[in-house]
Order: C-alpha cells, then sequence, then structure tokens
C-alpha cells in the first residue's frame, strides 16, 4: 500500500505544484494590470479634484454685480422722469391762466422731444458708466486643447519667421541674382532719399499678393524654398497616458520657448539697467552721439547716412561677419554687447562663485591657523562640505556619515517619482520626491512632510542590476524611469517620471561602474 500511495502522492504534488505556479503567473499578470489602472485612476482623481474646483461661483458674482448696476440705473432714471413729470405739472398750472404761455410750453415740449428722438442716441454715448471689473474665466487644463493652442501658436509664427527666414537669406547671399538686385535697388533708393517710400510700396505689394492669394491664385514668392511639414491628424479618444504623454511634449516645448523669451527680456533689462556696465556705458555714449548729430545735422542727411549704413552693413558687413567668425568676435559691437549681456541665471552663479571665492582663503587661513589641532581642521572641513537640501541637511535626512554628499555635477538632483512594487497601499506605492547620487549611495528623499522613512537610501555596492525601464508600455518613446535591483527588494524599484532619465542612467551608472571596479579590485 506504501508504495502503491508514493507515486500517487508524488504526481499530487507535482500537479500541486504547477497548479500553484499558473496561479501565481494568473495573479502576477493581473497585478500588472492593477498597476496600470491605479496609474490611471490617480491620474482621473487629479482631474476630478481640479474639475469639482472649478465652479462658476465667479460667473454669478459678475453677473449679480451687473444686475445689480442695471436696476441702480433703472432707478435713477425712473426719479428722473418723475421729476421731469413734477415740474411740468407745476409749469403747467400757471399756463392755464394764460392760453399763449400754455401754447409756447407745449410748442417747447415737442421741440424738445423732437431733438431727444434725433440726437437723443448721441447724447447717450457720451454719458459716462462705472467701468466694468470683468475677469477672464480660466478654461480647465486639458491634453487636446493644449496641444490645439501650440499648433494655432505655430501656425500664426509661420508668417513672422518665413520674413525673417527669406531676410537672413537676403543678407546670407542665398540667390545670388536676388540678393545683388535687392542691394542695388535699396542702396538707389536710400541715395535718391526714397527708403521710407519704398518699403511702403513694399507693404502695399505684399497685401495685394496676400489679397490675391485669398482670392484662389497660387503665388510663391521666396527666397529659401518652403518646406511643408506633414500634418498629424488630431485623435478624438485618447487614453489617460496619451494624455499625459502630449502634456509633457507640450510642456517641454513650452519650457524652451518661455526660457528663449526669458533671455531676451532679462538681457534687455540688464542692458537699460546697468548691470553690466561696461556695455551699457557704449549704448550711453552712442544715444548721445546719436542725439548731438541729430541737433546739428538736417533730418535729410541723417536719414541718408542711416540708410546708406544699413544698407552695407546688412548685405556686405553681415555677411563678412557670418563666413568669418574670428572678425565678428573682434568687431561685430551689436554682436559682443548681446552675446555679453547677462540674465538673471548667469548673474546668480557668478555671484555665487564671486562668494565661494570669498570664502575659499577665509577656509584655507583657518586650516593654516588650526595644524595643531588635527580635529578642528577635519570638522572644519567636513562642516563646509556639508550639502543641504530644503528640509535640512542632507547626511541628517539620510542619516548618513558627513562627508556624504551630492556628487558635484548634479547637486540638486533629478525630480521623479518612487514607484516600490512591494507595497501594496496606494500612498506608499507611489511616492514624489528627489533623487541624489553620492559617492558610495543612491539617495531619495520624499516630498511629503513627515519621518525620515519616506525617504529610501540604497548602497551602491547591494544593486545587484540598474537599467532603463518604461513604467507604462501604451506610452510611446522608450520610457521615462530607471529600475534598481537591490537583495532587499523582491521587484525593482522603479524611479519614473524623470525628465531627464538618460542623463541621470548615465551618471548613476558611472558611479556604480566605478564603486564596483573599486570594490573588486581591492578583494583581490
Amino acid at each position: 500500500m506504501d508504495s502503491v500511495a508514493g507515486p500517487g502522492n508524488l504526481v499530487m504534488a507535482s500537479a500541486l505544484q504547477d497548479f500553484q505556479r499558473m496561479e501565481s503567473d494568473r495573479l502576477n499578470e493581473i497585478k500588472g494590470h492593477l498597476e496600470i489602472a491605479l496609474l490611471e485612476k490617480h491620474f482621473l482623481q487629479e482631474e476630478l479634484r481640479k474639475l469639482r474646483e472649478e465652479t462658476n461661483v465667479e460667473t454669478l458674482k459678475q453677473e449679480l454685480d451687473k444686475e445689480r448696476i442695471k436696476r441702480i440705473e433703472l432707478e435713477q432714471k425712473v426719479n428722473e422722469l418723475l421729476k421731469t413729470r413734477a415740474e411740468e405739472s407745476a409749469v403747467q398750472q400757471p399756463t392755464k391762466v394764460n392760453g399763449t404761455e400754455k401754447k409756447v410750453e407745449t410748442v417747447y415740449s415737442r421741440f424738445q422731444k423732437w431733438l431727444y428722438d434725433k440726437f437723443g442716441v448721441y447724447i447717450e454715448d457720451f454719458r459716462f458708466q462705472p467701468e466694468e471689473n470683468t475677469v477672464e474665466t480660466e478654461e480647465p487644463l486639458s491634453a487636446k486643447r493644449l496641444t490645439e493652442n501650440m499648433r494655432r501658436l505655430k501656425r500664426g509664427a509661420k508668417p513672422v519667421t518665413n520674413f525673417l527666414r527669406n531676410l537672413s537669406a537676403l543678407s546670407n547671399w542665398h540667390s545670388v541674382y536676388t540678393s545683388a538686385i535687392a542691394f542695388i535697388i535699396y542702396m538707389n533708393a536710400a541715395w535718391h532719399g526714397w527708403a521710407i517710400p519704398m518699403f511702403l510700396f513694399l507693404a502695399i505689394l505684399r497685401l495685394s499678393l496676400n489679397y490675391l492669394i485669398a482670392r484662389g491664385w497660387r503665388i510663391q514668392w521666396s527666397i529659401v524654398p518652403e518646406v511643408s511639414e506633414p500634418v498629424e491628424p488630431p485623435k478624438e479618444d485618447l487614453t489617460v497616458s496619451e494624455k499625459f504623454q502630449l502634456v509633457l511634449d507640450v510642456a517641454q516645448k513650452a519650457q524652451n520657448l518661455f526660457g528663449k523669451m526669458a533671455d531676451v527680456l532679462e538681457k534687455i533689462k540688464n542692458l537699460f539697467m546697468w548691470v553690466q556696465p561696461e556695455i551699457t556705458q557704449k549704448l550711453y555714449i552712442g544715444l548721445w552721439v546719436a542725439f548731438i548729430t541729430s541737433c546739428f545735422l538736417p533730418f535729410k542727411l541723417v536719414g541718408f547716412l542711416m540708410g546708406v549704413y544699413a544698407g552695407i552693413k546688412f548685405f556686405i558687413i553681415d555677411f563678412i561677419f557670418k563666413r568669418c567668425p574670428k572678425l565678428r568676435d573682434k568687431y561685430d559691437t551689436p554682436y559682443i554687447v548681446w552675446t555679453n549681456l547677462p540674465t538673471d541665471p548667469q548673474l546668480k552663479e557668478r555671484t555665487n562663485a564671486t562668494v565661494s571665492r570669498r570664502v575659499q582663503p577665509v577656509t584655507s587661513s583657518r586650516s593654516i591657523l588650526g595644524t595643531n589641532n588635527p580635529s578642528v581642521i577635519n570638522r572644519e572641513d567636513e562642516g563646509g562640505r556639508s550639502h543641504s537640501t530644503k528640509k535640512g541637511s542632507f547626511h541628517e535626512i539620510f542619516n548618513l556619515s558627513e562627508t556624504e554628499r551630492p556628487l558635484a555635477a548634479y547637486e540638486n538632483g533629478w525630480r521623479c517619482c518612487l514607484i516600490n512594487r512591494d507595497r501594496k497601499m496606494p500612498t506608499d506605492y507611489i511616492r514624489n520626491g528627489i533623487l541624489y547620487v553620492t559617492e558610495n549611495y543612491l539617495c531619495f528623499e520624499s516630498s511629503k512632510s513627515g519621518s525620515s522613512k519616506k525617504n529610501k537610501v540604497i548602497k551602491l555596492t547591494d544593486i545587484t542590476d540598474i537599467q532603463k525601464y518604461k513604467v507604462l508600455s501604451v506610452l510611446p518613446g522608450s520610457g521615462m524611469g530607471i529600475s534598481i535591483a537591490t537583495p532587499s527588494t523582491q521587484k525593482p524599484l522603479v524611479f519614473g517620471a524623470m525628465i531627464h532619465r538618460d542623463e541621470a542612467f548615465e551618471m548613476i551608472f558611472t558611479q556604480y561602474m566605478k564603486i564596483m571596479s573599486a570594490a573588486s579590485i581591492s578583494e583581490t
């Protein structure tokens, strides 16, 4: 009986193991789907919260204020009409005695009524009314609306970019015949004082061509051939993941555009605010020279000189400077002034650099004075090297030694979200924060206020695998995450939603290989 039961037990055990393996595979597959559902639920909750916050209270208040103002105006008009009727009734009592006076009053009232009927509308236009403080209602955030606005901006800026591109082609002599003809026509017009009429005629010609194009004529006049970009048809039904990717793409374009605009505005502001005195001094002297010249020389001669100089500068000098960058760096004054003008972030970096230079001599003098006491030297040096985050000192937050600090090239870390797939609660599953890399550790600082238990510290030597990771397979591209596997976690930790993912991966992987090679050398 035991010999018969033995093989039966083995068959039952193997069948049970296969069943458990199949069930575990199904559970893992279901858990993967649940991960995607949790992420979509998180984004949907954010959109629902925004929709609940956006109510029509402000518009109702504005309508109530308008109705209140209208009611006050109607009451004033009614009171005026009652006063006029009371005055007419008071005037009509003596007219009953004398019939001629009554006729005069009726003729006057008719004439006044005729004037009011004819010109009352125009008189009402000149009546002063309180200014209405209208507040524009802000539209809710929508991925479709955001992409459409970016496309509209691109289409609206296309004529301006085409015009600038054609001007640049004229200056670069892209078409020799066209640039030569334009140079001869412009210099002839400037020599005879016809520069302004020439520009006005060109504007009229451009409007005439636009009218013909609007009427259906196919007219294409451009020095540089236009390249038609393929227009992607907008998708109607987008998933939450596709909307999230669209928002990221549009936000990146808007960030770059706003950055360029901010650089231009900050440079202009710093030019006029004497932030760079040697550069603003050139502008100051140039304005004084132009003012004195305009006072003593006739306007016709000044316009002639400016027109001739502008033509030579645009067609000849700029062409030479673009072909010879070394000459441009030495003698092109507008280019030198514009490139040397600092922006506000550059000014901040300069001030930080000057402060660090001032601090270095002080620390070196302290080290010389404290040669007889080595413990004091080490303590001060370590305190000077300490790095601080928004919540406090770096080594105190992560319970590390004072020598551990973020690498110099990336002291500010990378913003990301930690996805810990070993946790079951949604609050512990995804946490936003900043990822730092030190000489020996990988540190994640949670953005939620509270205890340091929400922070994560991973020793680089404990990492068993590191690779780029795509959080959601439905998203296009190579993903925005980094997967870190350690012996203490069943599933790899994922640092997702990282905008500069490739840069962070390169830095972390380089430091990881450096530490591992050093550890292998020390073991041998």
